[in-house]
């Protein structure tokens, strides 16, 4: 094998929470790759500060867990998948407490905090850093672990099917189509590798880039998402984008997120005149669903010509602050916002993405040999609208259930891929052309296809995304790829499967509001979209 060719039994593309977990469950019987477009730690894994939803606590069932969920995705979960993840939750705490994550423990037992649209205590937590102490628990195991090779500083170019190499020899009996591998932009080197394998699992994260103001890290550029659609996946669902309400309102503050548990211990939302508006927009007040307090928040903020709202929870000790939630306290600090004095500017961001790859419950892809999980995936869990901290468990149910029905598969066969041809590009020019497009759509996303949507709206976004891509498959024809331009070419695809899916539904649910259809259907349908290729 090259330095240019890399074979593996299964390669897996993300090393957020998904992506470490199915290759710790993968180890001891698979050679495994994991690849990562930055470092291993970059993902969105480890920005989540809430918790991880399970029922542990007494008084508390699957069935309320169950119910909690379907009631938050606007009648549009798939109940099946449903009661899949919520009923292995507990497991995967059990799991994650034996690799040694530190979860907050309280009188010699799990600390369960509440977040909005839980009628229970049932939010598992470190602090208020839950992403990032899970996070640092699966990369220390993961690096320890022989049988599996990281490639940080790889960005994914693109799936390796035996449809676009004319090779039907690869393909699994009664099969047309098959994925082989991947190829990947080495960034050290600044060349395309092969890799190879008879399974690749993407677990590639969210697209929150796609909106000028998000939460998301730079990472969530929908890499997975849109590489999966070019190889002929199904997406589903992708009109609902969760826009978190509270992010941190400040012009230092990058992508800051203030948790959904300061509200889940009490925090209020303000006006800056101090009235409390949530109870006007919803008996739950503000322990209602994401979707219900970001369009309260949006308009609030359009109705009164606001730049942002204010959270507040001063009203709480200093002590169970600095307990509950110290490093939010600590960065508010840095800003010189004082929460345990003061109220914390917010604005709603987007913050996840609840469609993606069409996957069943072993997270098989209707591509043979490529599976998905995690934030990349639709698997009907979320619905129109993702529950508090159901996130963290979709990843961890959904990759152990990858992994075991790879265990299960005979792999097929197939001869060396071929490696990538640059014989046909040059150096780009005008590397503005990127920034420019890429600041372009981002702008334009929030504007037209934000919280509250117009067919107008959408209208002007999709005439703008089918410009975009034809300036960006020209450029992509041209020239040697880079990983800015990979990111672009992902996010503007990505971007016309959000708009077409959003002009498709003729409702508002869940995150998808539009005041052209305000009602709601009286029956609930997914929306899936099917590439042509496939």
């Amino acid at each position: 094998m090259s330095d240019s060719h890399h074979q593996f039994d299964v390669l897996i593309v993300g090393s957020g929470l998904a992506g470490l977990s199915a290759a710790l469950h993968l180890a001891a019987t698979h050679r495994v790759a994991i690849l990562t477009k930055r470092a291993l730690n970059d993902g969105s894994s480890r920005w989540a500060q809430g918790g991880i939803a399970a029922v542990m606590g007494e008084g508390d069932t699957i069935e309320s867990h169950l119910q909690d969920t379907l009631v938050a995705g606007a009648g549009l979960c798939d109940v099946e998948a449903t009661r899949f993840a919520v009923s292995h939750a507990p497991e995967t705490i059990h799991w994650l407490q034996e690799l040694g994550v530190p979860f907050t423990q309280e009188d010699g037992h799990l600390h369960l905090t509440r977040e909005g649209g839980h009628s229970e205590r049932r939010i598992v937590h470190v602090t208020d850093a839950t992403g990032a102490a899970v996070q640092e628990t699966l990369m220390a195991k993961v690096r320890q672990t022989p049988s599996i090779t990281l490639f940080e500083h790889h960005v994914l170019v693109d799936l390796i099917t035996s449809a676009k190499l004319e090779r039907p020899d690869c393909n699994q009996p009664g099969q047309s189509n098959q994925c082989l591998g991947l190829y990947a932009l080495d960034e050290a080197s600044d060349q395309v590798l092969t890799f190879s394998a008879p399974h690749t699992i993407l677990a590639t994260g969210g697209a929150g880039k796609v909106y000028l103001y998000t939460t998301n890290p730079d990472t969530a550029t929908g890499d997975g998402i849109a590489a999966a659609w070019r190889a002929g996946c199904k997406v589903g669902n992708m009109e609902f984008i969760q826009f978190h309400p509270t992010c941190l309102y400040h012009p230092h503050a990058k992508s800051y997120l203030i948790s959904e548990a300061v509200r889940g211990e009490g925090g209020r939302l303000l006006l800056p005149d101090g009235t409390r508006f949530m109870p006007a927009h919803d008996e739950r007040g503000e322990l209602a669903p994401r979707d219900v307090v970001a369009r309260a928040i949006d308009f609030e903020m359009k109705k009164h010509g606001l730049d942002c709202v204010y959270l507040d929870i001063s009203h709480q000790p200093l002590s169970f602050i600095q307990e509950h939630f110290p490093n939010i306290y600590a960065r508010c600090m840095e800003f010189g916002i004082d929460m345990a004095k003061q109220p914390i500017p917010v604005v709603p961001a987007a913050h996840y993405t609840c469609g993606g790859v069409v996957t069943d419950l072993d997270g098989h892809t209707n591509l043979p040999g490529l599976f998905a999980v995690g934030e990349t995936t639709c698997t009907g869990l979320h619905g129109a609208n993702r529950l508090a901290s159901n996130s963290l468990v979709e990843c961890m149910v959904f990759a152990r259930a990858a992994a075991l029905a790879i265990a299960q598969e005979t792999p097929p066969s197939c001869p060396p891929l071929p490696t990538w041809d640059a014989s046909r590009v040059t150096d780009a020019d005008e590397e503005v052309v990127i920034s420019h497009n890429w600041d372009e759509l981002r702008r334009f996303m929030w504007d037209y296809v934000g919280i509250v949507r117009t067919n107008k709206r959408l209208d002007r976004a999709a005439h703008r995304i089918a410009l975009l891509q034809d300036e960006i498959q020209e450029f992509y024809a041209q020239f040697h790829v880079s990983r800015d331009l990979l990111e672009l070419r992902n996010l503007v695809q990505v971007a016309d499967l959000i708009v077409r899916s959003a002009q498709s539904r003729h409702e508002s649910r869940g995150l998808h509001f539009s005041r052209d259809y305000p009602q709601t259907d009286a029956t609930a349908q997914p929306t899936i979209l099917i590439p042509a290729s496939a």
